[in-house]
């Protein structure tokens, strides 16, 4: 598939005033739409990228056990270190089990997305998100795509690892959804913390697969600049006609997922969908397209999407890892040399995230696409 024009780029990004009219007209409220028969238009995909009509085999993904990495015991190390080589180089998928995360934790930020997606939409839409920003809620993303829409209500926010920076998310909560949503921003910035250094021992994991040490990746993302994004999937009568998340390849480095007990996750790899089952004492961890161009092409970022259904609610907990934003991504000269050519130019990460919240819809495509957006003069 070529690479987008940059008249292409500029028509993804530029909607027309009658679209905006269209969008601006469109209120996704879960709490009405999930009783729906009658979808609206917007939220109907193609034929060519409806969910699946049978359930998708499950994707063999290789549970990682941190207990013996973490002891340092040298038989665990080893096999985390082939086990995550292999995953990586087929499809960037993988899980992590014995984790040391607290799992009362995990259930108490749970039970807060359920409370605060249950709210009415108006008291939702005070965290609303704003065009380009990082930051708030979003109902399907009506106010910035006028088709394809994903099935789906989402609060995102920033979380920053710098000891220095003024930014905390449990500010955030307090200042933009409310006093009373403090407890829910404390319980957010503990969670944040945990992912923020769980994602440290597996780049360490990472740098040893690669052959460049256990030092290097986790020094790269010390003081990392990440996204957080709390998402839920309301029951549709039409699960067979929309999508709770498009086909899209993540344009951060890491994610770290935490779902549910409902299955919705599938990730395309062998020309064919695969769904990952959920399993509560497990992260699922995926490499995304910034890694895989740190990696010089080796890790691959893989295509992957959400499915909806039409009796159970689905929450995951999305943990988007990304280094400072000034820190220039490049791969180190030994995986260079590995393959003696670069796979992708120099960039920041404010740049990456500038071209994908302003000017581009992330799907398979968005990391070639990116480049050559830099290579034609960010136009």
């Amino acid at each position: 598939m070529p690479m987008p024009s940059a008249m292409l780029l500029k028509s993804r990004s530029s909607p027309t005033d009658e679209t905006k009219k269209e969008q601006k007209g469109l209120v996704f409220d879960a709490s009405l739409y999930q009783h729906e028969v009658n979808i609206p238009a917007q939220f109907i995909w193609p034929d060519h990228e409806k969910p699946c009509a049978d359930q998708p085999p499950p994707l063999v993904v290789p549970p990682i056990d941190l207990k013996g990495y973490l002891a340092g015991d040298p038989f665990a190390i080893s096999n985390a270190i082939m086990l995550i080589d292999e995953a990586c180089q087929k499809h960037g998928f993988f899980q992590v089990v014995n984790h040391g995360i607290d799992l009362e934790l995990i259930n108490e930020a749970h039970k807060n997305i359920s409370s605060f997606f249950a709210m009415p939409f108006l008291e939702k839409q005070r965290a609303e998100k704003k065009a380009g920003d990082i930051s708030g809620y979003a109902s399907s993303f009506t106010n910035r795509f006028s088709s394809k829409l994903p099935w789906k209500e989402t609060l995102s926010f920033r979380y920053s690892a710098d000891q220095q920076s003024a930014y905390k998310v449990e500010d955030y909560f307090s200042n933009v959804i409310g006093e009373d949503f403090r407890q829910f921003g404390r319980i957010c910035q503990e969670y944040c913390e945990a992912m923020s250094n769980l994602s440290l021992v597996i780049m360490e994991l990472l740098g040893m697969s690669l052959g460049i040490g256990p030092s290097y990746l986790r020094d790269f993302f010390e003081g990392n600049d990440s996204i957080m994004r709390l998402n839920y999937y309301p029951p549709c009568q039409k699960p067979d006609q929309t999508l709770g998340t498009g086909p899209h390849c993540d344009p951060t480095s890491l994610t770290i997922l935490h779902q549910d007990d409902v299955g919705g996750l599938e990730v395309f790899f062998d020309d064919k969908w695969h769904s990952i089952l959920p399993n509560k004492e497990a992260f699922v961890v995926n490499i995304g397209d910034t890694f895989m161009a740190l990696s010089n092409g080796i890790y691959k970022s893989c295509l992957h999407r959400a499915v909806v259904n039409n009796c159970t609610p689905r929450k995951s907990l999305a943990f988007f890892l990304s280094p400072k934003m000034d820190k220039v991504v490049r791969p180190p000269e030994s995986l260079i040399k590995m393959d003696s050519a670069r796979k992708f130019p120099d960039f920041t990460w404010s740049t990456f995230l500038e071209f994908t919240q302003k000017h581009y819809r992330s799907d398979m495509k968005t990391l070639d696409a990116f480049a050559h957006w830099l290579q034609v003069g960010n136009k």
